[in-house]
């Protein structure tokens, strides 16, 4: 239905240019159509076609006049299949340096939520009531092993709009942990330290320069399906970017109370680890040129759009 009206609106309005914006499951379908009834195509957050689908790569090339991309590695590798992409640098980057400007001081923060003083880590469990279900068993006896062992350190879930609070009720009985909802970047911006599921969220907290390590489960044919498809060495958007394991990704069987624990202490404490997984985040804020990012991109679809009319 929302394809349709979309078809409708084209043909309506006749723009000179139709700009699509990520979502390719929807957006390929529009630009196949635009494309064929002799619309100019641009498509701005390319599909990640260099991670799964690569067959896409075939429709983007076919439909899309230009191409206008977010990772820093994406140029080169759209321009060997033949597309020419531009990247003008990456807007979560220039979102988050933009609210660094305004960013509340940690004691409000604290204040504010009912947090004890004394340093947390940040959970991340997942934005989809699957990824919940597998993350917070695992949080928990994270939660008993800290207890014992970092009595002065508390967790913090930073809640996702997609879950319910019931949700995440349903696995708290008994918990310290507390629940934040509504914000995930002061959630991370005040860390100790986090345990992201991955996704999105990895790449805001490594922007957010918080130490973390990255967290994966599903079901085991799925997962194995996915890993036949998947064509990068890492699942993290930092770790592929920089083509190296910035932070640990711990997978599947991988994914276990005692490793977070781990990890999390090792975090915590190893000033040699720390530092240069900082580092690297600086090395990452840089590629990813956040300043200004959204407005050099619009300046390229116009300065595009105009030289197509002088052709």
């Amino acid at each position: 239905r929302n394809l349709d009206f979309c078809k409708s609106d084209i043909e309506a309005w006749k723009p000179d240019v139709v700009i699509l914006i990520d979502y390719p499951g929807f957006n390929l379908r529009i630009a196949e159509f635009a494309h064929g009834k002799g619309f100019k195509v641009f498509y701005y957050i390319a599909p990640k076609v260099w991670a799964t689908r690569e067959r896409r790569v075939r429709k983007l090339r076919k439909y899309v006049d230009r191409l206008f991309v977010i990772f820093p590695f994406e140029p080169e590798y759209f321009r060997k299949h033949g597309i020419e992409a531009f990247y003008g640098g990456n807007p979560l980057a220039e979102m988050i340096a933009a609210e660094d400007e305004t960013a509340d001081e940690a004691a409000d923060f604290y204040e504010r939520n009912g947090l004890l003083r004394k340093p947390y880590i940040a959970l991340l469990p997942g934005s989809r009531k699957m990824e919940v279900s597998h993350t917070m068993p695992v949080f928990r006896k994270v939660e008993k092993m800290m207890a014992a062992a970092m009595p002065d350190c508390q967790l913090v879930i930073a809640a996702a709009d997609s879950i319910d609070d019931s949700v995440y009720d349903s696995y708290l009985e008994g918990s310290s942990i507390k629940v934040v909802r509504g914000q995930t970047h002061s959630v991370l911006r005040h860390a100790a330290a986090a345990v992201v599921d991955s996704g999105t969220a990895s790449l805001e907290a490594a922007l957010l320069k918080v130490p973390q390590v990255v967290v994966y489960h599903m079901n085991p044919l799925s997962f194995f399906m996915v890993r036949i498809l998947l064509r990068t060495n890492y699942v993290s958007l930092a770790n592929i970017i920089l083509d190296k394991p910035v932070f640990d990704e711990l997978l599947q069987e991988n994914f276990t109370p005692r490793k977070v624990y781990t990890r999390i202490e090792r975090l915590l404490t190893d000033e040699a680890c720390r530092s240069a997984m900082l580092q690297d985040y600086d090395v990452l804020a840089g590629l990813l040129e956040g300043e200004g990012s959204c407005e050099r991109t619009a300046r390229e679809m116009v300065s595009a759009l105009k030289a197509s009319f002088a052709e």
